[in-house]
């Protein structure tokens, strides 16, 4: 599956609002997208609460991963995007 890895860009990190946010976004795209930080499982990126476990802060690397290059690029730049400013 395709892949592209981005720097968490939300202050907070990835927790409620920015999950939420891309979440919905996820969903909206009709794709399968996957988030994961380095060494743990992948995440259904259309879950807010799932994505809050990533335990993702500011700075650290996530893997985006869908087979729809359009709806993993949605997700990457919502991820890299700081969603609380």
């Amino acid at each position: 599956m395709p892949s592209t890895t981005v720097t968490v860009g939300s202050a907070v990190g990835l927790h409620a609002r920015p999950a939420a946010v891309i979440a919905q976004a996820a969903t909206e795209t009709g794709a399968e997208v996957t988030l994961a930080v380095a060494g743990e499982e992948a995440v259904d990126a259309g879950s807010a609460l799932l994505i809050m476990t990533l335990g993702a802060a500011q700075g650290d690397e996530v893997t985006v991963e869908s087979d729809d290059e359009a709806a993993m690029k949605v997700v990457a730049d919502l991820v890299a995007k700081d969603l609380d400013a």
